[in-house]
């Protein structure tokens, strides 16, 4: 880093896992073996971070717009990568639409209609903070958590999806959900 350089990564970071969920919220779940998230996420910080002459300056709920139109052109270029013998339209929606409502499940999960700046920012936070939380849970639990709370999906579907029987994808939401509450709880005490 160059002398005098602020280094403006931790403030991009704390981005990554809210992402991250975007990313495997909206990546067909055929093409989430095939497409590396991590590295889609990774590119799309780098270029926050070539941009941070123009974003730095903005609040952290128009940065989140900003990083979610890059996630999902950086999708959108994986996506294509991937689909070498002839175009699938259906596999290549817009993923930037897509990344918007996912976005607007997860306000609508945190049951908050604030409209001021104020109300706005907190709200961003708590976003961030109910990725880094749905970050720390088991794979499986993380897995019932999102597929029933954002994709909305019932046990049956669940259970479909996961391979499991509807008892067990109970038993993992359960299990998920109290262990997100008290991450955001931990959270909210720090």
């Amino acid at each position: 880093m160059a002398p005098g350089a602020k280094d403006h990564g931790p403030a991009l970071e704390r981005f990554r896992d809210y992402l991250h969920l975007l990313a495997r919220l909206q990546l067909d779940a055929r093409l989430q073996g095939k497409v590396d998230l991590s590295g889609v996420v990774q590119q799309t910080l780098l270029e926050g971070h070539q941009a941070w002459e123009q974003i730095g300056r903005w609040d952290s709920d128009r940065q989140a717009v900003w990083l979610r139109r890059a996630l999902a052109h950086n999708l959108t270029d994986e996506v294509r990568k991937l689909a070498t013998s002839g175009r699938d339209a259906k596999l290549e929606r817009s993923l930037d639409r897509a990344l918007e409502e996912s976005s607007g499940r997860l306000e609508l999960f945190l049951a908050d209609q604030s409209s001021t700046p104020s109300e706005r920012a907190v709200r961003n936070e708590q976003l961030l903070a109910l990725a880094a939380a749905l970050a720390k849970l088991a794979p499986d639990q993380r897995t019932a958590v999102e597929l029933r709370h954002l994709h909305g999906c019932s046990l049956r579907v669940m259970a479909e999806r996961m391979d499991r029987s509807k008892e067990a994808v109970a038993k993992l939401l359960f299990r998920g959900l109290k262990r997100l509450r008290a991450f955001l709880n931990d959270e909210a005490q720090q």
